[in-house]
């Protein structure tokens, strides 16, 4: 048997079209995993649809969330308003999808925050040791001791908004609250990860060679390490979505004329025994984006897992 065959029975994850004996990285083989998985396919298309609805709203709706009318209050959905319309008359379908604008840019912003900060300090931690890695641990169990929501809501109650207040910082404060309570998870995952990745031979042998710390982390060290974080970092994108909605519901998030899935569901509460579509349709686009990105996290996490292969 020739080694290019052996190779071959020995690996039975290499397709039968690959040459046997191809090399491998985890990324190639994590995509050749989540590919076939249909989970990874349906949360995708989900999170393009969102997105979409995100950047693009008029290619779903030519009607304006803002354009009121009165006397067609609580209306019921129907051909003309397929989503009925709210307390306000506002049409429920176009502030559904505007809503998502809001939702997503907050869900985006915070993660992309709280992964490059938690990231940043976590390998500083893990790849300095000594009191650094102390003095960092010991800050991160600090604000890692506050509860997401319940730190967002005394944030949020301290420095509320008003309507005088722009859209962007509106949004910014709510992204900000989370990046600040957000990041000690990330930095933990991230120092355990360089723990681990730091003993392995390649990196002691840049080292030997005289190769920079910064080298020894770009190139080595961070992208053996990265996995996890962006694991739970896509699925923390949909608990931050989660989280917005619930603040906003309290009205201590995004406020009007902010639009978004959280400011629907809590202007829906005052009819929601009379009109309860004002109600469902926003909860029901919430529940399907966060939804869709713990399950993109959770097919991520699945496919980079060595254990489940």
């Amino acid at each position: 048997m020739t080694n290019a065959a052996i190779s071959a029975t020995a690996d039975p994850s290499l397709d039968a079209g690959e040459p046997a004996g191809e090399a491998h990285s985890l990324t190639s083989d994590a995509w050749r995993l989540l590919r076939r998985r249909p989970i990874f396919w349906v949360s995708a298309g989900l999170i393009l649809l969102f997105l979409l609805m995100a950047i693009a709203p008029g290619l779903f709706t030519n009607t304006s969330p803002t354009a009121a009318v009165l006397k067609e209050s609580r209306a019921t959905p129907s051909t003309e308003n397929w989503f009925g319309r709210d307390v306000q008359g506002y049409d429920i379908y176009a502030r559904t999808i505007y809503g998502a604008r809001a939702s997503i840019m907050v869900g985006v912003l915070a993660t992309l925050f709280t992964t490059l900060l938690g990231a940043l300090l976590g390998i500083v931690a893990g790849f300095a040791g000594g009191w650094v890695d102390t003095l960092i641990s010991r800050i991160t169990d600090v604000f890692f001791a506050i509860p997401l929501l319940l730190g967002g809501i005394l944030f949020m109650s301290t420095f509320q908004s008003d309507v005088n207040t722009s859209y962007f910082v509106i949004v910014m404060k709510v992204v900000l609250v989370l990046a600040l309570l957000g990041w000690p998870s990330i930095t933990r995952l991230m120092r355990s990860s360089v723990l681990q990745v730091k003993p392995n031979d390649y990196v002691q042998a840049a080292r030997a060679l005289g190769a920079s710390p910064w080298r020894i982390i770009r190139q080595h060290i961070l992208p053996n390490a990265m996995a996890p974080v962006i694991v739970v970092s896509t699925i923390n994108l949909g608990v931050y979505i989660a989280v917005e909605a619930t603040l906003s519901y309290l009205g201590i998030g995004l406020t009007p004329p902010a639009i978004s899935w959280g400011v629907a569901i809590s202007a829906a509460q005052s009819g929601l025994r009379s009109a309860p579509h004002m109600l469902l349709f926003p909860a029901m686009f919430l529940s399907l984006a966060v939804l869709a990105f713990i399950m993109l996290g959770d097919a991520v996490r699945d496919a980079f897992d060595p254990k489940t292969r």
